[in-house]
C-alpha cells in the first residue's frame, strides 16, 4: 500500500464515521507502520489528527 492509497482510505473511513472506522484505521496504520516504518505512520496520524479523534498513536499500534 502506498502512502497515497492510505490517505484515500483514511479519508473514506473518516467520512463514514462509523463505530468500525477506528478499527479499520488502526489496521491500516499497522500496515503502513510495517511497510513504510514509524515516520510514515506518525505523519498520517498527525495529518488526520487521529490521536485526538480516535486516541490512536504509533505507540498504541506497537502494542498489538
Amino acid at each position: 500500500m502506498t502512502p497515497e492509497d492510505a490517505r484515500n482510505y483514511l479519508n473514506q473511513q473518516l467520512d463514514l464515521s462509523s463505530g468500525y472506522s477506528r478499527n479499520a484505521i488502526r489496521m491500516l496504520l499497522s500496515e503502513v507502520l510495517r511497510i513504510h516504518g514509524k515516520p510514515a505512520a506518525e505523519q498520517l496520524i498527525q495529518e488526520f489528527d487521529l490521536e485526538s479523534r480516535f486516541q490512536i498513536s504509533v505507540d498504541s499500534l506497537l502494542r498489538f
